[in-house]
């Protein structure tokens, strides 16, 4: 059985593909009732980890819960270790990741609409990360979804999946002058937007960017900071500041564009809200998202979207629900943007369309990030930046990428800060949202390959020294792995870039 499975920082939703349909996947909730999502949240229970229905169960019997624990996996500094706070304890982010994907297989098999399906039956999953997630994201998902037993047949961009939705959905709205699609994806922790190119079943991602701490959580937080000030101000506890941001949450997602009040309770005070007052609190935020889409259009505006020759501005993600959220796109952009039916699962059912072999959709996607590594200069005196793969890389599911270089070593000791990066400055060197990866050390000098400890050795030129070749290859899914060879002796080192192994 093959599935598009949307890992989201609130809700995670699944597709399933069905002879050319690819209908959206129904949970049974704590209360029996059918709902199209499973939430991406987690409790301790008596020091047990629990999952999705059975969290907000606990939570409500006084659990610690924790919510959008995705957004750690985007930080950049996380490694396979990093850990997240759950109560008192510190839980290591990949158990906690394949914890909850272990939960979800679970519940697909025995609490939803395909619990009739032969348990046994392989879960083949065509999987998404957002635009701009670095290396050790996009490695942490992928290990996370082998280690609870998927078959993980792709990993996708968001906004990439997103458009093949868009396309199977809107394909009348594509002609001879308008043959872009702008997909705005405004999740629960993450915004993504792509441009892309499309020729019948075609598609090419033009390019990419994010906004990686901006989502729904972000609005839920200015909501109920207007329902602190509006009580008040009044000391909550973490309970109480839980609670207020959950009911934030929800009365954020009913919404309509008839509402005109906020009730909301703080602690033990009742407040009302008004929805302008929440509006123009939120705008800032949804301006970000605006601004960010200047550099895919070159105006953010109506014009843009002409001189682009797109077919429509496409929201996705359940944040994209929010009234203010069109209002404001319409406002700038025109009668051109057009909402998912299905904003929240639109990323799931692109994901599915792409799992299918018989869609006949096909994918050339670009990097998003661009790749290189600082090395010594000067005897280890300076620094200089070589970029080594341009963020407009494009990539396919049929074709790794490479990069190859050869070298004589001048050094006795290659010391290999590599980092991926959203843009370069003026100089030459990244700028903007930078992530370093873990260094590699690599001895020039054979004398020192059985060293314990060559971050402690100092580096220092030595004239004409081996010749080296480094090799750069990008998969399919965007990961890269870095191979560092000695030509003369055939010493070797392999990483893949995001692990410390």
């Amino acid at each position: 059985m093959r599935l598009g499975i949307d890992f989201g920082t609130t809700r995670t939703i699944v597709s399933v593909v069905d002879r050319g349909n690819y209908p959206v996947v129904s949970f049974e909730d704590q209360h029996g009732d059918s709902v199209d999502h499973f939430p991406s949240v987690a409790a301790l229970v008596e020091g047990r980890l629990v999952f999705g229905f059975d969290a907000l169960a606990a939570a409500r019997a006084g659990a610690p819960l924790v919510r959008s624990f995705k957004r750690a996996l985007a930080a950049g500094s996380v490694r396979p270790d990093a850990t997240v706070r759950v109560g008192e304890a510190d839980v290591p982010l990949a158990d906690l990741v394949t914890g909850f994907l272990r939960a979800l297989r679970e519940a697909l098999a025995s609490a939803s609409t395909l619990a009739d399906v032969d348990p046994e039956a392989p879960l083949e999953a065509m999987v998404a990360v957002p635009a701009h997630a670095h290396s050790a994201q996009r490695l942490l998902t992928l290990d996370a979804f082998a280690a609870a037993g998927f078959t993980v047949v792709g990993l996708l961009n968001e906004p990439s999946a997103a458009a093949f939705e868009y396309t199977h959905r809107q394909a009348r709205t594509l002609n001879a002058r308008r043959t872009r699609v702008v997909v705005y994806d405004l999740g629960g922790g993450t915004f993504d937007a792509s441009l892309v190119q499309v020729a019948d079943l075609a598609h090419e991602v033009e390019s990419s960017l994010g906004i990686n701490r901006l989502g729904g959580d972000d609005l839920d937080a200015v909501l109920a900071d207007l329902a602190r000030a509006a009580a008040g101000d009044p000391v909550l506890d973490a309970a109480g500041s839980t609670a207020l941001l959950d009911e934030a949450r929800a009365a954020k997602e009913s919404l309509s564009p008839q509402s005109r009040r906020i009730p909301l309770r703080v602690g033990t005070t009742d407040v009302v809200v008004d929805v302008d007052d929440f509006y123009a609190a939120a705008a800032p935020l949804i301006a970000r998202t605006v601004e960010a889409l200047e550099p895919l259009l070159g105006s953010a505006d109506a014009a843009g979207l002409e001189a682009a020759q797109v077919a429509g501005l496409y929201l996705v993600g359940g944040s994209s629900e929010l009234p203010l959220v069109a209002r404001e796109l319409r406002a700038r952009f025109g009668r051109r943007v057009k909402r998912s039916p299905h904003a929240a699962a639109s990323t799931a059912i692109g994901l599915a369309i792409a799992a299918d072999p018989e869609s006949g959709f096909r994918l050339t996607d670009r990097l998003s990030r661009g790749f290189g590594v600082f090395r010594d200069a000067d005897a280890g005196a300076q620094l200089a930046f070589d970029p080594l793969i341009r963020r407009d890389q494009r990539t396919s599911p049929d074709a790794e990428v490479t990069v190859t270089r050869r070298y004589r070593a001048a050094h006795n000791l290659g010391v290999f800060r590599f980092v991926e990066h959203a843009r370069l400055g003026a100089s030459g060197e990244p700028t903007g949202d930078v992530v370093p990866l873990e260094p590699v050390f690599f001895p020039f000098d054979r004398t020192l390959r059985d060293a314990a400890d060559p971050a402690g050795i100092p580096v220092v030129r030595t004239g004409e020294g081996p010749l080296i070749q480094e090799e750069y290859r990008v998969d399919a899914r965007g990961v890269i792995t870095a191979t560092l060879t000695d030509l003369e002796d055939g010493y070797s080192v392999t990483r893949r870039l995001g692990t410390s192994a």
